[in-house]
């Protein structure tokens, strides 16, 4: 998620000074069992001294950013979150949710990394992603996903249902926690928040991940919550952010352990295969499975992610591309594929490029995923692809051993090995 640098106004302490004199600091708020009222853990609320001119924890972020300082600033803020948690714990497990800026994980990730390391063993972390994040940099979310788990921390998907059409990116970072978006409760009676919330109580009925209501303010609110299937909640009618953690609180409730990461290095091939039955067939009987499947996702319930592996740009036709323009008109996200570059890629078609020498670049794939219904299509082509254009007989006649997977878990981990390669640059803005 990109910000816009806030420029900086007479009477606000300046941010370097705001970092030497120590003022960055935290509220907390309770992240509360429904079901027990229990506090499962806080929340960290950046904030800054009382008169130092700073409004909205996002001005003093772009700021930050404006300086130089971004990392500083949050280093000083989880710093300040890790310490007052291991003060007032008195040994007894404390769990923090942690919100970092996408552009600290993309840019100071290292720097977040040693950060969290030196935490105490009593102090569980969940850091938190939004959905928008995970789509304009999938690649870089997903990898700083994948390196948070590996020193413990276990990730939430914030602001789900803001964006009801990137549903499909909850099963890539199978979140160990899933935040509903404050406005859901407001509108239990739109079908498309009936929608995000079927979507994300089969995610979490699959996984184990605990689902968590925010903007819970009234009795009312809390009746919502349950509707929508949260176990957890978050808002003032639970209890309000306050400056001090309570001493020798415990927090022992149910968070899942931390996942491993999907999909890896490995190609969708080489997922997809050992798992399903590998059968042979030349290129022009594949082609119709193919495309069906590519136009095909705009009649799902929930707008899938639609990625496409072509093994070289030349395989990227005139009506490939026209096809892939047409999907990225109504999905959230459609990438690309191969090696080389199109002379021409749509609007809102993302290209990545491959390299020639590697396993990639022989396969051939469709993935399709969504919240509720998904495939893969996966082939890898026996022997070299003759000379010749797209479409003559000789390209035709290219066989490929190729398998087909409607298990949600095998094509999600499919997905994740192609967006791996989709960078931030060049993303088009949910």
């Amino acid at each position: 998620m990109t910000l816009l640098s806030a420029p900086q106004r007479p009477g606000r302490l300046p941010v370097p000074e705001l970092l030497r004199t120590g003022g960055v600091h935290c509220a907390y708020q309770p992240v509360v069992e429904l079901a027990t009222g229990e506090v499962l853990g806080r929340e960290a609320l950046l904030r800054t001294p009382e008169g130092s001119g700073w409004g909205s924890p996002l001005d003093v972020l772009d700021a930050a950013e404006a300086d130089g300082l971004l990392g500083d600033l949050e280093r000083a803020a989880m710093s300040r979150a890790i310490s007052d948690a291991a003060l007032a714990s008195g040994g007894a497990a404390q769990t923090l949710f942690l919100n970092i800026e996408p552009r600290t994980l993309s840019r100071h990730l290292p720097l977040v990394l040693e950060t969290l390391a030196r935490r105490a063993p009593n102090i569980r972390v969940v850091v938190e992603i939004t959905e928008r994040a995970l789509a304009l940099d999938p690649a870089g979310m997903l990898d700083a996903a994948a390196r948070l788990r590996s020193v413990g921390c276990a990730i939430a998907l914030d602001d789900v249902g803001v964006v009801p059409e990137s549903l499909a990116f909850i099963p890539l970072l199978a979140p160990e926690v899933i935040k509903l978006d404050l406005q859901l409760l407001r509108t239990l009676e739109d079908p498309e928040t009936i929608t995000v919330a079927g979507a994300v109580r089969a995610r979490a009925e699959a996984t184990g991940a605990r689902v968590v209501a925010e903007g819970i303010e009234t009795r009312d609110d809390l009746t919502r919550a349950l509707v929508l299937g949260a176990d957890l909640g978050q808002g003032w009618y639970l209890g309000r952010p306050h400056r001090d953690l309570p001493p020798g609180e415990r927090h022992a409730g149910r968070l899942p352990r931390p996942h491993a990461p999907l999909g890896g290095r490995s190609t969708p091939y080489e997922i997809v295969a050992p798992r399903r039955a590998v059968r042979l067939a030349p290129k022009h009987l594949l082609l119709p499975l193919s495309r069906t499947l590519e136009t095909a996702a705009v009649t799902h319930r929930v707008p899938p992610l639609v990625l496409g592996a072509f093994q070289d740009e030349r395989f990227f036709t005139g009506p490939s591309a026209r096809r892939y323009g047409r999907l990225a008109q109504r999905l959230p996200f459609v990438g690309a594929l191969g090696t080389g570059r199109p002379p021409t890629v749509p609007p809102g078609v993302r290209w990545a490029a491959v390299d020639p020498t590697e396993p990639l670049a022989r396969e051939w794939a469709v993935v399709v995923l969504g919240a509720h219904e998904s495939v893969a299509l996966v082939g890898r082509e026996v022997g070299d692809p003759p000379p010749g254009r797209p479409g003559s007989a000789a390209d035709d006649a290219r066989e490929f051993e190729f398998a087909v997977t409607h298990e949600h878990g095998l094509v999600a981990e499919a997905a994740q090995a192609l967006l791996r390669r989709f960078g931030a640059e060049g993303v088009r803005a949910l």
